[in-house]
Parts: C-alpha cells; structure tokens; sequence
C-alpha cells in the first residue's frame, strides 16, 4: 500500500517528460517507501471491508477477533446475504425471491431493474430446463407487461424469447444467456442491492486501490524507470528496465 501512495507521489511530482527517462534506483524506491507512513488500523479496515463485502463471514470473524477491527455491519446479515446469493447462482430463483424478501421486502419492491433481472433469470432457467409451455406462459404474464413499460426491458425480453428459437441453443446467438457467467451477473446485482440497503458499500474498496495502483503505474512508465509491482499477487517489486 505504501508503494501506491508514493507511487501516486512520485507521478504528480514530474510536471514535464524529460527527453530520457528518470531512472529511479531500487534502493531509492524503498528507502522511500519507508517514509510512507500508514496506519495499521486503516489496512486492517480495508481487510475486513473486502471480507464483509465480498460475504466470508468466516474469515470476518476470525479476523475481528485476530485483529480488533470492528465490521460496520451485523455479520449475521452476512450470512442470510450468501444464502440468497448461493440461491440464485444454482439457478434457484423463486428461493432466492423468498429469501430476499424476508430479509427486506423494500429492495425488489424499490428496484424494478432488478426484479426484471431476476424474473429473467427464471425465464432463463425454464428455458434450461426444457420447459418450453411453461417458459412462454410465464414470459407473456409475468415479463411481457413489464417491457411494454419499458423499452429496455423489452429488448432483454425478446433476446431471451429468442432461445426458443433454435434447437442447439446453447450455440445460439443468445447462448451465453444460459452460460452460468449470467447467473453470475444477476447473482451480483442482487449482492449489490442488498449491500445498499444495508448501508454498505457495494464493491470492496481493496480492487479499486488495486487500478489505481495499476493507472498510475502506467501513467508513470512514460516519465520514469523505477522499481513496478508486475504481479499483483506477490507485490514483489521488480528492478527499473534501463
């Protein structure tokens, strides 16, 4: 984290190119890396803001425990939150309806894009699974209504009408609409709702820092060879190319 700061540092300190780059050393890098003063409580927060948003309750509560930083939600609700989300992404919607409303009733009732998506999603799943009477009853009484409100939402409707279409529709024009990655997307729209609803950020603030890292590195390889982070998982920092 201390690589960034400076890292963002160093990248509004050269104002014009120089007609060759800066080389900045490895050994001036870290020593001034080390200036970089950053508090402990801060990086444990951005921790257990990626472990509450992201629904590891597990490893939440090990590391309230471990490190004494406080979670800014009731991690109980964690739990109800992966239930629906698990719910949805094994193609069970109708539960994950249910579950969603008894934990609070007001986000579908609040966000019509949303129940679109999820009334989709079990459109999708009678399509999956072969269910065709069945598929085009519930498309005309429950989908239909709503994208004559809506033109978006009847351009999404007719997209997944069309699957029925075709015999191989899994190599279809639509076909990534039954490709677990869709399950996935609305899966991550819900998530994100009920994050909302309970006050909480929707994305984790720790992938974030990670492109600004990245932007800023690229901003800086113009002006300067210095000692990059080329792998995010390791963090090792790699000698300036000159």
């Amino acid at each position: 984290m201390s690589h960034f700061y400076y890292l963002l540092g160093r990248f509004t300190s050269i104002e014009t190119v120089p007609m060759s780059k800066k080389v900045i050393t490895r050994e001036e890098w870290e020593r001034k890396l080390k200036d970089v003063k950053i508090r402990k409580e801060d990086m444990n927060k951005l921790v257990m803001n990626f472990l509450v948003t992201e629904g590891y309750v597990e490893a939440a509560e090990k590391f309230r425990v471990e490190s004494g930083t406080e979670p800014d939600i009731d991690l109980a609700t964690i739990t109800d939150r992966m239930a629906v989300k698990k719910a949805l992404q094994s193609g069970n919607v109708e539960d994950a309806i249910e579950k969603v409303n008894d934990l609070n009733p007001t986000i579908l009732d609040t966000n019509p894009q949303l129940y679109f998506h999820l009334q989709q999603q079990r459109l999708i799943e009678l399509i999956r699974s072969g269910k065709i009477e069945e598929a085009l009853e519930f498309a005309q009484e429950e989908l239909a209504p709503r994208g004559e409100e809506n033109q978006s939402f009847l351009e999404e409707l007719e997209r997944t009408v069309a699957l029925l279409a075709f015999e191989d529709v899994k190599n279809c024009p639509y076909g990534e609409l039954l490709d677990v990655s869709q399950r996935l997307k609305t899966a991550s729209e819900l998530n994100a709702a009920i994050l909302t609803s309970q006050s909480h950020e929707k994305d984790p603030k720790l992938p974030s820092l990670l492109k600004m890292l990245i932007w800023a590195q690229n901003q800086l390889d113009e002006k300067a060879a210095y000692p990059r982070i080329n792998n995010l998982t390791t963090a090792a920092l790699e000698d300036p190319a000159v």
